[in-house]
This record gives structure tokens, C-alpha cells and sequence, in this order.
């Protein structure tokens, strides 16, 4: 199995300002294999607390992470958690947070994890595969063709939805990624398959794995209880990979970033003050080196915000 590459580790050292002295405790959202977090640590930061849904991923960046045994604590489950797990461990607030959104070079190139259509495997599609939710497998094979074709246009913006659903609930049930893949790549029309250079089932793979781990309810979630765990200075750092995450960040970021105010004379209600200032106005892409070395990084972005003085 590949050792996983974090994306984009020196912007987000710099970003997160990692060097600065008073910039002492760190919580990662999403550890994965612990890259980014080993890097942070050696860069200066004094503690992290980490977490991952994917039981796996703890296990591998307690390994990775040994050498700060005593200064990192990984916690299995959501990062929803992270206000919780921070009063826990004696925290009020913390100074920097970074949520890396990506699948893991360990999830992808697990063949048990139903990920990737490059490897034959059960549709589970589960981060955390010790938990009783819905596998991909029951989507596909439990969902009314609207449902769908509705679940993967919103979550995949796949143009062809409806016929791929109609087509996957003709054949179901469906067991395995590789019928799956193949399934799709008959039911796409040949002039939609020659306008992308992706495999044809890489969106509908893609919808799948965010409707089972429900990401973007979850991101939405996150977003605002991050910003209010850190201190006035601190800063939250998140990488997305695909248009539908990088969207509500943004759209977030931008919200919070904005102060409205009600004209004179008239009630306050709906005023609301700034919270955060945005460090990046435009986000932050790997660069050509990096995208050579680690092509898994080319859809990346970055984006870090910074709590302002009085939220």
C-alpha cells in the first residue's frame, strides 16, 4: 500500500503560520495518514488533536505520528466532534484547524473499500466500516430510480443521471465496483464518454461515497463551529477537491466574512458583524511540481480564513 502524500503541506504550514511561536495547538479534521499533521508538528506546532471516521486511519497515523506520541491525539470519529474533544482535553480555544476533504492514498488504494472502480470489491463506500449506516451497495440497489438519478446528479453533476439509474435499476442488484463501473460506462451515451477524459463512472463512484458519509451535510456543519473554536488570530485551513465542497466553503467563508448592517432608523434584525477575514481571496492550487509528482493533487484547493480580533 502507498504511503500517503499530503497535498499541498507547505502552503498550509505557511498558511497556518505552523513556525509562529504562539501558534501552539492544532486540530486536523482529517488525518488520514498523518502527513499533514507530522509536518505541522515538526514545524513547530506543540499539540494536535486529530480525527478520521476511518478506523484504518487512526491506526496508520498512530504509526506515522510515534515520534509525537505524547503530543498528538487522535480521536476515532467525525470532526463535528472537534468543540467537544477540544474542552475535553483542557482546550478553550486552539490556533489553527485544517480540514483536508480528500480521500486518503490509503482509502483509494485499498481494494476492500469499495473506493475506487480500479479494483474489484464490495460496494461499501463507508469511512467508517465498523459503523451500522447505509453502504453504497444499499443505494444502489434499495433506491427508487428518481431517488437516484436525483442522488447522483446532486451529489456527482452527473448530466446523465436518469438514464444511468434507469439503467443501474434494470440490472440491480449490483454487488461489486467492477459491475458498477461497467454498468455506467454501457448506459453513458458514446458522445458524453468521448467529451471527458475521466473514466465514465468516476462521478457516479464520487456521488456515491458522499451520500453515504453524508459529507456535505457534515461540511456545512463544521465550517462555523471551527471558526468559533479558534482563538482571535487563529486560523482555519480547508483543501477541497471537487466543486460541490469547494462551493459551500467559499460560500461559507464568504458569509462569515461579511457584515451586515440595517439602515438607519430601522430594526437590527438580521444584522450581523464579521467574524472572519478570508487570507486568500482566491484559493490556493499545487503547483505544477507538485501536480507532476502527485497527480492527486491537481484538483486541490485551498482556502484559509482568519478569526478576527473581536468574533
Amino acid at each position: 500500500m502507498n504511503e500517503h502524500v499530503p497535498i499541498l503541506d507547505r502552503e498550509v504550514a505557511e498558511t497556518l503560520r505552523a513556525h509562529e511561536p504562539a501558534v501552539k495547538r492544532l486540530v486536523d479534521g482529517t488525518v488520514g495518514g498523518g502527513g499533514h499533521t507530522l509536518a505541522l508538528l515538526r514545524a513547530g506546532i506543540d499539540e494536535a488533536l486529530c480525527f478520521d471516521r476511518d478506523r484504518s486511519a487512526i491506526d496508520h497515523a498512530r504509526g506515522r505520528l510515534s515520534e509525537f506520541a505524547d503530543r498528538a491525539r487522535l480521536v476515532h470519529g467525525s470532526y463535528l466532534a472537534m468543540a467537544a474533544e477540544a474542552r475535553l482535553a483542557g482546550w478553550d480555544r486552539v490556533d489553527a484547524i485544517l480540514l483536508d476533504l480528500g480521500l486518503s492514498s490509503l482509502q483509494l488504494d485499498d481494494p476492500a473499500r469499495g473506493f475506487s472502480f480500479r479494483f474489484d470489491a464490495l460496494l461499501d463506500m463507508r469511512f467508517d466500516r465498523g459503523g451500522s449506516g447505509l453502504t453504497a451497495q444499499d443505494l444502489v440497489n434499495g433506491l427508487p430510480a428518481t431517488e437516484l438519478a436525483n442522488l447522483l446528479y446532486r451529489y456527482g453533476e452527473e448530466r446523465q443521471s436518469r438514464r444511468i439509474a434507469d439503467a443501474i435499476v434494470a440490472q440491480r442488484p449490483l454487488q461489486t465496483t467492477r459491475q458498477l463501473a461497467e454498468l455506467v460506462a454501457r448506459a453513458k451515451s458514446g458522445r458524453a464518454r468521448r467529451l471527458t477524459a475521466t473514466h465514465p463512472a468516476t462521478k457516479v463512484f464520487q456521488a456515491l461515497r458522499i451520500a453515504v458519509n453524508g459529507e456535505l451535510e457534515a461540511l456545512e456543519r463544521a465550517l462555523p463551529v471551527a471558526v468559533d473554536l479558534l482563538r482571535p488570530g487563529g486560523r482555519l485551513a480547508v483543501i477541497s477537491f471537487h466543486s460541490l465542497e469547494d462551493r459551500i466553503v467559499k460560500q461559507t467563508f464568504k458569509k462569515l466574512a461579511t457584515t451586515v448592517s440595517a439602515p438607519p432608523g430601522m430594526a437590527s434584525i438580521g444584522e450581523a458583524k464579521a467574524q472572519i477575514r478570508l487570507v486568500n481571496r482566491k484559493p490556493i492550487a499545487p503547483s505544477r511540481e507538485e501536480i507532476e509528482a502527485n497527480p492527486r493533487s491537481r484538483s486541490a484547493k485551498l482556502r484559509v480564513v482568519e478569526k478576527l480580533e473581536w468574533a
